[in-house]
């Protein structure tokens, strides 16, 4: 055999028909072909449910889909171009569905002055603003600067003035929040450290719980 009998022979797939669906494969979709050209109905129908049998072993983790049936059902009109004639058990789509493009999803906006802090520092500012007990709208106002001290590091890592958080605290509060001693703020070292605690106490709950995987599988 020469080598020109075996150029002729070899056929590449960047000279087939592209696959309408890629992840079913070149043979599912000869099958699906295959199928339209059933001239007896009643053996049509059958293989086109043999069809959808495969395409379900193929991929069992679409049985995790509610309504997977249907969805292969759909992969396989859409493989046979619309032009498939079964009795499916549900309704054929049309090329028309498939070609509407999806409605917009308008993304939220919200007008937070310091995008550092967060969405949630505002309106934890304004329950704090909210409360009547003093004691309890300062142990708030607290635990909400230091929380914006915190998020305050997670972008500039080296400090943050305690003066200027105080300065954004009361300019989004309006005023309304103030600490009476400013001491109550945690130091930069403070919140490192209570940030490792909480990894390290992750990480050996972690170890913990895969050491009683490992014992649970010798016994």
């Amino acid at each position: 055999m020469t080598s020109e009998d075996n150029q002729e022979k070899l056929i590449y797939n960047s000279n087939r028909e592209d696959l309408i669906i890629p992840e079913y494969g070149r043979h599912i979709q000869k099958m699906v072909q295959h199928c339209i050209t059933i001239e007896d109905r009643e053996k049509r129908n059958a293989v086109a449910n043999d069809l959808i049998a495969i395409m379900g072993q193929l991929f069992p983790h679409l049985r995790d889909v509610e309504d997977y049936k249907h969805k292969l059902w759909d992969h396989l009109y859409v493989m046979s171009d619309f032009k498939l004639d079964v009795d499916g058990p549900y309704p054929k789509p049309s090329a028309e569905q498939f070609q509407e493009k999806p409605e917009k999803v308008e993304y939220p906006v919200k007008d937070i002055k310091y995008g550092h802090y967060g969405a949630f520092i505002p309106k934890f500012i304004d329950l704090a603003c909210s409360l009547e007990n003093e004691d309890e709208k300062e142990a708030f106002t607290v635990d909400i600067i230091n929380l914006m001290k915190r998020s305050y590091l997670q972008w500039n890592r080296d400090s943050v003035k305690d003066e200027v958080l105080i300065e954004h605290l009361s300019e989004m509060s309006n005023g309304q929040l103030k600490l009476s001693n400013p001491n109550k703020i945690k130091s930069v070292n403070e919140l490192n450290s209570t940030k490792s605690r909480k990894k390290n106490s992750n990480r050996n709950n972690s170890n913990r719980n895969n050491n009683n995987n490992r014992n649970k599988k010798r016994y």
